[in-house]
């Protein structure tokens, strides 16, 4: 399925260049996302935007052109769904990056927002950042796995139980790699 409309892809790599609408917005589309039942980052909804604000403005802040991330898609101008890559600055390990907080607004599922947003990662990852692979973990238990991999994302592991959702639901963390890119 494709949006009505046409999705633009930006990425953001200073905090200066994050608009109060575009904050504001982050923050709306975490809380839909968390309270739809997302793995993004808030395991146990509902919660509300004071929440999540806090996470958001952290993300915002560490923007770095050399280490941090922020890549949105809007499509008329509407936040549709975002995500943060991030490396560290040990020469060690530079040459990977970690990607967190995937999120499709819920009312722009299904139109093909998530895999617009991690093929441009791709782009910008290797082409703006000079990464040589990608990694992330995901919530098993919610088809992820399937979604990442149609993506040419690899399963390298799991941490089995990993995550306790509630006291009868223990999830695995899935492990992924993204490499070469």
């Amino acid at each position: 399925m494709s949006t009505r409309n046409p999705v633009v892809l930006q990425q953001i790599s200073r905090p200066e260049d994050v608009a109060h609408e575009l904050a504001h917005a982050l923050v709306d589309c975490w809380v839909d996302v968390t309270n739809a039942g997302g793995a993004a980052g808030f395991p146990f909804p509902p919660v509300d935007s004071d929440q999540v604000r806090p996470a958001a403005e952290r993300i915002v802040t560490a923007l770095d052109p050399q280490l941090s991330r922020l890549v949105v898609a809007t499509v008329d101008d509407e936040l549709a769904g975002w995500l943060n890559v991030r490396r560290d600055r040990d020469p060690l390990v530079a040459h990977w990056g970690t990607v967190h907080h995937v999120q499709s607004h819920t009312k722009f599922r299904g139109q093909g927002i998530g895999t617009a947003l991690m093929t441009f990662l791709r782009e910008v990852a290797r082409d703006d950042m000079g990464l040589e692979q990608l990694h992330l973990a995901a919530r098993a238990g919610v088809g992820l796995e399937t979604f990442y991999g149609r993506l040419g994302w690899q399963e390298i592991g799991r941490w089995p139980g990993a995550l306790r959702l509630s006291p009868n639901d223990d999830r695995d963390e899935i492990l992924m790699v993204l490499s070469p890119l």
